[in-house]
């Protein structure tokens, strides 16, 4: 379905434009695949416009798991990439199918679930928390969608040394936003991004019942793709938005995201920093 839709989307931003070179003018749709965190958070119906209106550049937005998103980037079906899979990021960039990979922002993840939590794992370690979960049977919602949040969920249950299975764990396949939803109705735990789960507390009862480690912040980056990973790419609108949304007005948008609403932002603006100093002020 998703390859159908990107297909069309192609199609469309292709037009008439004989881009031969995979350059790109400024009259041929940006395809933008990302994260669904991006867009359940609202984050992007803020950034997308933003860039419509400064560069006159049109976006087609496609928001699944990263690792999807990433494979759209390996076969030339995307223009730029705005995900947090880092280990799938790099063997993008190994395969010389990308142009740069830069760092825009990052928030962090925790695990949440229903209000009287019970299997009492609030406060917890993550390892600890997953370890009462998994004896308890507690019913566990997984989006299981090769998402960056998927991965780092499959890295926490393979710290605590368990190969989660049985009723009491149901993969969902979907977004983020979906996912909680689902772990609501059914009152279970779950893995979320901070910003999707912020953004979608007023149709949840969902809570923070683990926070805080190391090992739970997650990077964002923006790749733009390279013309050789296939005929219809545009690069240039590709770069022309992996250039803006680490710029100025950007970061200061990202920064200010969510303040208003929720007493705090969203995401944190991370770019012109080093990776290491991003993780060094998380653990201070």
């Amino acid at each position: 379905m998703v390859g159908l839709l990107i297909a069309l989307l192609a199609f469309a931003a292709c037009g008439d434009d004989d881009d031969s070179d995979g350059s790109g003018s400024a009259d041929r749709a940006v395809i933008l695949a990302t994260t669904t965190s991006t867009q359940d958070s609202g984050l992007l119906d803020v950034l997308v416009p933003a860039f419509e209106r400064e560069s006159g550049r049109q976006v087609k937005t496609v928001a699944v798991g990263s690792g999807e998103a990433i494979e759209l980037g390996s076969r030339g079906e995307a223009d730029v990439l705005l995900v947090h899979s880092p280990d799938d990021e790099k063997e993008l960039m190994a395969s010389g199918k990308a142009g740069d990979r830069r760092l825009v922002m990052h928030n962090d993840f925790v695990i949440v679930g229903p209000p009287d939590d019970p299997a009492g794992i609030r406060g917890m370690s993550s390892t600890a928390a997953l370890e009462r979960i998994a004896q308890e049977e507690a019913p566990f919602i997984s989006r299981g969608d090769d998402s960056g949040t998927h991965s780092l969920e499959l890295e926490l249950w393979d710290t605590a040394g368990i190969e989660p299975s049985g009723s009491w764990y149901q993969e969902t396949g979907q977004g983020m936003g979906a996912t909680l939803r689902i772990a609501d109705q059914k009152r279970a735990y779950t893995v979320s991004d901070r910003g999707t789960h912020l953004s979608t507390g007023d149709s949840t009862d969902l809570e923070v019942l683990v926070e805080g480690e190391p090992r739970l912040l997650n990077i964002y980056h923006v790749i733009d793709i390279d013309p050789g990973a296939g005929p219809r790419v545009n690069a240039a609108g590709g770069r022309a938005f992996a250039t803006w949304i680490v710029s100025r007005p950007a970061q200061r948008m990202i920064g200010s995201f969510g303040r208003a609403e929720f007493g705090r932002p969203l995401f944190v603006p991370d770019a012109g920093k080093a990776e290491e100093e991003v993780r060094a002020a998380a653990t201070a």
